[in-house]
């Protein structure tokens, strides 16, 4: 099994290095920095193989440069994205081979927080960026939010036990929003302990599991009744699709 290993970078981001099963070669998702990427990989004598880049935000590709001055890797995105020495261009299930070491990584196409946004499924492990977040989902700039809603209907389809790596430590104040929304939602409670816990200890909240998100997190429960009450009652207008539930909580949590 790959073994994944959070590196803390700016305030709040995390960059995922995934290492190959008996072996020291590593995967860089979104590398926003390149220091800390470079003394974890000194400090535990990593060969990192290649950089897997979910959308262009600078946050996610700032360290993509100065790496590249130090190693030899493949920088794997999408065309669609603005990313610096982009080499090997990918799209909706293309299956990379990074090299012997690691097994087969699936493409999903993600757009919505950006217009060519996208995903990376290595074994049960999802790297979403920054379209599903833990108890959250990104805020839209590029996209739209009917291409962000489509795509978290998309996740939504994978297997419940889907480890989620996002790629921003934004958990304790999303929870803050999904009770305000589902205030008698005992599974988002139970999480804001679990989650507290977690933190006072100084580790990352992350991963997450599909089936924790489906239950607590309240932009994939655009469809259940009390997130529905709750949306209608903020914008103050009868809404009638899922999509316009989640437009409408997107527009509220912007503002929370």
């Amino acid at each position: 099994m790959i073994n994944i290993h959070a590196i803390s970078a700016f305030k709040d981001n995390y960059i995922w290095l995934i290492q190959a099963p008996n072996s020291q070669h590593v995967l860089i998702v979104d590398p926003g920095e390149a220091k800390p990427v470079i003394n974890a990989i000194e400090q535990y004598q990593f060969e990192p193989a290649a950089l897997l880049i979910t959308h262009g935000c600078h946050d996610h590709i700032d360290g993509v440069t100065p790496l590249l001055k130090h190693y030899d890797l493949a920088v794997y995105g999408s065309n669609k994205e603005n990313i610096p020495h982009l080499n090997h261009a990918v799209t909706e299930n293309d299956r990379l081979l990074i090299n012997d070491h690691f097994p087969a990584i699936t493409v999903l196409e993600l757009p919505g927080h950006t217009r060519g946004h996208i995903a990376f499924l290595i074994e049960d492990c999802l790297f979403c960026g920054d379209t599903l977040f833990a108890a959250g989902c990104g805020r839209i700039h590029s996209g739209t939010a009917e291409q962000l809603h489509t795509s978290l209907q998309k996740i939504a389809q994978l297997p419940k036990h889907t480890k989620i790596y996002c790629a921003h430590e934004y958990t304790q104040d999303n929870l803050r929003f999904a009770a305000t929304v589902e205030p008698n939602n005992v599974t988002i409670q139970q999480r804001i302990k679990n989650t507290k816990h977690i933190r006072q200890k100084g580790m990352p909240s992350l991963p997450s599991d599909l089936a924790l998100e489906l239950a607590s997190n309240p932009f994939l429960r655009c469809h259940h009744a009390d997130v529905i009450r709750a949306v209608e009652k903020f914008s103050g207008q009868k809404l009638t699709t899922d999509l316009a539930v989640f437009t409408a909580l997107r527009a509220w949590k912007d503002q929370f």
